[in-house]
């Protein structure tokens, strides 16, 4: 049996279809714990018409208690060997959770897998494409660096996890699924599917664009105490004060850990430095689009400056930044119009969801 736990908050706009895209799964043995978090909305009431129709639910509701909490006790519920997650504004494909214990009945000392994923853009779905490093790379390394999975595409093993390990740590709000796929990939065997199984749905009042300074505090808290621990760094911790605010003096703090971080990358052994290094390069990114997401564009051309990474951003991105230090405005409007650009780009290389959803329905 796959257990499948859905955490659902005031998701009424998405949840039908998340809720029935688990139900037409071709995996034959399977339940859904579905636990309503406190909603205010017409969550409940859709939940309950599900459950008097389908006996493989399992419905909680309670006062609020926040998604760790959800999580962990939906956990405790689950009766299946195999437990996945799912976000109630996703979409799983048929094939989704078929495909996933497929892999755990070729690979039995596998701990967790993952899939790739569709982006769900309101009216319209952007394929995924395969990234190599997840089949080139250690992914017990590149966990130091990142989030390697996406949460909702994630299945379990609890036949190889022990339960002092699978559980969420409310320690790390809003980067709990870091930190628990840190601690798995530690100790067991990680995999993923190339192909897209999921449509993931971006849209503003998602946990992760409704938290995004908290999830990166958190993120960054996590990743200085991996490099800590792997001493890879001497003050990691530095980069916490970025976290809590972003000006001149934190960005060249993160810029010397930046250099520090690949001064100590270029010693390791020749089988692990490549996955060190995509790691190193994730946080990279990560702190670029942190400063830049401050709208000041002399803190992003201080930070390409300082770790001499300006080969490593997008050409068009490079024209709008050189001027940064001296005419931040121009900087911006170079910046804005890269965004509605991207915006351009994205609409134009998606396809209809309706195209997708209705071929997944009819295979």
């Amino acid at each position: 049996m796959v257990s499948v736990l859905l955490p659902v908050y005031n998701a009424e706009r998405y949840l039908i279809a998340a809720i029935e895209s688990i139900l037409r799964q071709d995996c034959p043995h399977l339940e859904l714990i579905a636990i309503d978090d406190g909603s205010t909305d017409n969550s409940l009431a859709i939940l309950e018409r599900y459950r008097k129709t389908d006996d493989r639910i399992t419905l909680v509701s309670r006062e609020n208690r926040g998604l760790i909490a959800t999580l962990n006790e939906g956990l405790a519920m689950a009766r299946g060997d195999l437990i996945a997650r799912m976000d109630a504004d996703d979409i799983a494909y048929p094939t989704r959770l078929s495909r996933q214990v497929a892999l755990f009945d070729q690979q039995p000392q596998l701990a967790i897998c993952s899939t790739g994923v569709d982006r769900l853009l309101g009216r319209r779905i952007l394929s995924g494409a395969p990234d190599p490093i997840y089949w080139q790379c250690s992914l017990r390394i590149l966990s130091n660096f990142f989030t390697i999975f996406i949460h909702p595409t994630v299945v379990y093993n609890r036949r190889v996890i022990p339960q002092d390990v699978l559980f969420y740590d409310a320690s790390y709000v809003h980067a709990e699924d870091f930190d628990l796929f840190r601690r798995i990939t530690e100790r067991f065997e990680a995999a993923m599917i190339a192909d897209s199984l999921l449509a993931y749905r971006v849209h503003d009042e998602s946990v992760t664009n409704k938290h995004k300074r908290p999830m990166r505090r958190t993120h960054l808290k996590i990743v200085v105490e991996n490099l800590t621990r792997e001493a890879l760094v001497a003050d990691a911790g530095v980069l916490l004060d970025i976290g809590k605010a972003v000006t001149m003096d934190t960005v060249r703090s993160a810029a010397r850990t930046i250099l520090a971080l690949g001064e100590s990358i270029s010693a390791q052994p020749p089988e692990t430095r490549p996955s060190y290094e995509e790691g190193a390069l994730n946080l990279f990114y990560f702190l670029y689009q942190m400063i830049g997401d401050e709208q000041q564009p002399q803190l992003t051309h201080e930070f390409l400056n300082r770790t001499a990474k300006w080969g490593k951003i997008r050409r068009r991105e490079r024209y709008g930044l050189r001027v940064g230090a001296l005419a931040p405005q121009l900087s911006r409007l170079s910046i804005a119009a890269n965004k509605r650009f991207d915006a351009i780009a994205r609409h134009w290389q998606s396809i209809p969801a309706s195209a997708i959803l209705q071929h997944q329905r009819s295979t």
